[in-house]
């Protein structure tokens, strides 16, 4: 397998993730913002988890009520990755094409949303947690492997005595 071929991996894993995750979000939110109403609940485990379709025009799950802060960290993600991507670090880093993907595609699901609608739609509910959707996990676990990566993968981590 040459080079050319094994860079190509990453990228198509990054753009496919994006593709999915991105069709996937908005299938699922224009089903919800079509079959229910706003605030309505509709319970799949008990009275724990359901569906409850929230138009949040805020930003963070709803717990930072300054939208242009979503909107301005979304753009930027939507212009940083790709130019990333653009540069190659899919060929020397290829574990991050999934976690760049669902930042990525999170980031344009929800600006899809505040572009079409003036509010993303959220409709997963844990009750104890604040409505999300599919592109608010997606950012989640996107941060949260990008965050795994980092701190695997930092310069000189091999190099440190091990601590037992």
């Amino acid at each position: 397998m040459g080079p050319s071929v094994a860079r190509a991996r990453p990228s198509a894993w990054f753009w496919s993730v994006c593709l999915l995750l991105l069709l996937a979000d908005q299938i699922t939110k224009g089903l919800v913002r079509h079959h229910l109403a706003p605030g309505e609940f509709v319970a799949l485990v008990g009275d724990h988890v359901g569906l409850r379709l929230i138009l949040n025009s805020s930003s963070a799950f709803g717990l930072i009520r300054a939208p242009w802060l979503s909107l301005a960290s979304g753009m930027a993600v939507l212009v940083v990755i790709p130019v990333y991507v653009a540069r190659g670090v899919l060929g020397r880093h290829p574990r991050l094409a999934v976690p760049l993907a669902l930042l990525f595609g999170g980031s344009l699901g929800n600006l899809v949303d505040r572009l079409r609608f003036r509010a993303v739609t959220d409709f997963i509910d844990f009750r104890v947690w604040p409505v999300f959707n599919i592109a608010d996990a997606a950012i989640t676990l996107g941060v949260a492997a990008l965050a795994i990566f980092i701190l695997r993968e930092r310069p000189g981590a091999e190099d440190r005595p091990q601590t037992t």
